[in-house]
């Protein structure tokens, strides 16, 4: 099953897929993110570096939408999304997965990824009002669509659990699969790995790589730099807010700067 719907390809489908210019974000006078500029080319993972503190995260969230950019701009798809909702965002292609996982805990992992999915008419006050017979086709679709992701993830047998109870590995891939049913083009990926079990690491690599494979673009933050020259097709790496360099992690432990700034040991 593709993680993506077909649609149309953008006209702007030789370029990268996303572009930041000049992002900056600002805490009470704190450069947090301080004239940050990257091309995201489509179809690759790429991969976002730096030492604990570097911004990392802020800048994601402000791709994302979740945080406004104190300046600048940022193009997907070639379009500027800069002073669009997150939820805008998602609907256009463009979902995220967060550092701390935030699965509903009361909900079963099913539940979890639907109350993601787009396109539902019992969603409304109208279709409310119209009754099951009016909204049922969609709720079948979807469910059909999530049990597709769980069988591609390996968690058919746990749709009916709480997610709550899930291992923290586990948890990681609700919240993946729960961004995938967005239909993204592009996924922000925030420490996938983190906190997980190594033998559910290989999974989500293996998952990574045949999303990759699907055509999914994929911009991630991670700390195993081990993890990031296996998956990553291109590396940028962040400190103090601001981006130092970029090239293969193979090129990226050549540079003095980078690593002076993160890469020793």
């Amino acid at each position: 099953m593709s993680a993506q719907p077909e649609r149309e390809r953008p006209e702007a489908a030789e370029g990268p897929m996303l572009i930041a210019e000049d992002i900056h974000r600002h805490f009470e006078g704190m450069h947090a993110v301080d004239g940050v500029s990257l091309e995201v080319p489509r179809g690759k993972i790429t991969g976002l570096i730096g030492p604990n503190g570097a911004g990392k995260s802020t800048f994601m969230a402000v791709v994302a939408g979740t945080l406004p950019a104190s300046n600048g701009r940022i193009l997907f798809e070639g379009e500027d999304i800069t002073r669009l909702p997150t939820y805008r965002r998602a609907r256009r292609g463009l979902a995220r997965t967060f550092q701390l996982p935030s699965e509903f805990a009361r909900l079963t992992v099913l539940e979890n990824l639907l109350v993601a999915a787009p396109h539902h008419r019992g969603d409304s006050l109208f279709g409310a009002l119209m009754g099951r017979r009016y909204w049922v086709k969609d709720e079948e679709r979807l469910v059909d669509e999530a049990r597709g992701l769980l069988k591609r993830f390996g968690m058919s047998a746990k749709e009916s659990d709480y997610a709550g109870l899930m291992s923290g590995g586990q948890k990681r891939l609700i919240e993946i699969m729960r961004a995938l049913m967005l239909h993204p083009r592009c996924l922000l990926l925030d420490e996938p790995m983190s906190g997980v079990h190594p033998r559910v690491i290989e999974q989500i690599q293996f998952y990574l790589q045949s999303l990759r494979a699907d055509g999914l673009t994929i911009l991630m933050v991670e700390h195993e730099l081990h993890l990031v020259e296996q998956l990553c097709d291109s590396v940028f790496v962040m400190a103090q807010g601001k981006l130092i360099g970029s090239g293969t992690m193979a090129s990226l432990r050549r540079q003095r700067e980078i690593v002076d700034a993160y890469l020793v040991g």
